[in-house]
């Protein structure tokens, strides 16, 4: 079978129908293990009596085995009865047990332990495994197609979320034996997961800091130069701040949060977990961001291209190229001869950008300048000089080239590291298929023009990103309630 999002969901309610069918079909007779405190070498020592309104449960049989006193149960009718076992040293010990529908026993809560249900963490444990495969398959398809899609950055960090998922759960797989069990344990892992990544979070806000200060010295203050700093300190306080609500809540009088059968404990459960998840999902998409940014870095272009755009920035007052633009124009220039002595083929240099309002020429023309002073010959230059963003330097440098008569040209582009990824995901919104280099820039620059791409990123798709959280916050809350239903029916 393909495995798709259709076969996925029917993967995951055959899932459901088999763990349902195994608590239907084993659940109508329990086991119920009570530590044989006493010493006493036989089960008949101890006085096993159900407190009940009419028959609910009937026990079939009382045994020792080591230091376990063991009472098979078998269902009567719907219900909830006591379990109450004295020893005949007037030591005692009580178990809620309840029958459902088709007979089920399940003990302590209403959908606590029952015969069969330990397949129901397996079952979540397995297809949170063929998720990861689903995932993967569709994150490695996509790069081959195309490393530049937002949709790569969605697998890529689905893939990460649900890694973790599947990792903390993982532990607890001997001992989850019940629906509610699996349903706490998804709701820790979000808590773990964000917790985790909290020191990784603190060392990044750390280099963050350092490279802003250094980069409003040099580059002058501005909010756009503090938000490298601003969005590592708001990822660190939506870390920790739910830890440390919890952690006040636990030791408060004001408020009893340690009451499985109040509404205060779900409550805080609830509000925690909501940040929690919605902080660790953005925290996913930032490592595959950065994940297939470094990747877009790294990747050299097939040596058989027949142009490359050189995407423009702001230029000096004199019309010269700042530092930053200059590097886009030599990565390009490096590009172009690596490909001559490679395959032996010319490339035609597309400089683009518009003229700003403090500007006395066109990007592209003063890229232009730069290239023939470096010694490109002006029929290897053709120059668009009316974008004003990355968007239009894209749309308007390819209707020039074929303007020329080429429909299909082979095209690279050059830009700054940091803004490579975002650029041919720009590109690729077009129908453009093109390839990009990134040239170097200044380390405190980059951290902190880096964070500006990510966010850029994300609003990009904001809306899907906002649903996306929405969802995992309402699975979130209905958990949390499923939990609170658990414990007071």
């Amino acid at each position: 079978m393909k495995l798709d999002k259709k076969s996925l969901l029917i993967i995951g309610i055959v899932y459901i129908i088999l763990g349902a069918a195994a608590v239907i079909l084993l659940g109508g007779t329990y086991t119920l293990e009570i530590r044989a405190w006493g010493g006493f070498d036989d089960a008949g020592d101890y006085d096993v009596s159900i407190d009940q309104d009419r028959e609910i449960i009937a026990v079939e049989n009382k045994r020792l085995e080591g230091d376990a006193l063991l009472l098979d149960l078998r269902s009567v009718s719907r219900g909830r009865a006591y379990v109450h076992v004295v020893s005949p040293d007037e030591s005692g010990a009580m178990e809620i047990v309840y029958v459902h529908a088709f007979g089920v026993i399940t003990v302590n809560n209403f959908f606590g332990r029952s015969t069969g249900s330990r397949i129901i963490p397996v079952l979540t444990e397995l297809y949170i495994a063929l998720l990861l495969v689903y995932l993967f398959v569709q994150y490695r398809t996509g790069i081959k197609r195309t490393l530049f899609r937002y949709r790569n950055v969605r697998n890529l960090g689905w893939f990460i979320f649900l890694s973790m998922m599947l990792l903390q759960q993982l532990p607890a797989l001997l001992t989850n034996d019940s629906l509610v069990d699996t349903a706490r344990v998804s709701l820790s892992a979000a808590s773990a997961a964000s917790f985790f990544g909290l020191p990784v979070a603190f060392i990044v806000s750390v280099l963050v800091t350092i490279s802003n200060i250094q980069l409003m010295r040099r580059e002058g203050y501005s909010w756009r130069n503090m938000l490298g700093v601003m969005v590592g300190l708001f990822v660190c306080f939506c870390s920790i701040a739910p830890h440390v609500l919890s952690e006040f809540l636990q030791r408060t009088t004001l408020v009893d949060v340690h009451n499985e059968r109040g509404a205060a404990m779900y409550i805080e459960m609830a509000v925690t977990s909501t940040v929690l998840i919605a902080v660790s999902y953005l925290e996913c998409i930032l490592w595959g961001t950065v994940v297939l940014a470094v990747k877009a870095v790294k990747h050299i272009p097939t040596f058989d291209k027949d142009y490359i755009l050189i995407l423009g920035s702001q230029i000096r007052r004199d019309g010269t190229l700042t530092p930053l633009l200059k590097g886009r124009a030599d990565r390009a220039l490096a590009f172009a001869s690596m490909q001559k002595e490679a395959t032996g083929k010319d490339i035609v240099f597309v400089p683009s950008g518009g003229q700003g309002a403090d500007e006395i020429m066109p990007e592209g023309q003063a890229i232009r300048n730069y290239l023939i002073e470096a010694g490109v010959p002006e029929n290897r230059i053709l120059t668009e000089d009316r974008s004003v963003n990355t968007y239009e330097n894209f749309r308007n440098s390819v209707e020039l080239i074929r303007a020329g008569g080429i429909e299909d040209p082979k095209i690279a582009f050059s830009t700054t590291n940091y803004h490579v990824f975002r650029s041919g995901i720009i590109a690729e919104q077009q129908g453009i298929r093109a390839e990009g280099i990134g040239s170097g820039t200044r380390s405190y620059f980059w951290v902190n023009a880096f964070v500006r791409e990510f966010i850029a990123t994300v609003y990009a798709e904001w809306k899907r990103h906002l649903r996306i959280i929405a969802i995992l916050i309402l699975l979130t809350l209905a958990m949390v309630l499923f939990w609170y239903l658990s414990n007071v029916l």
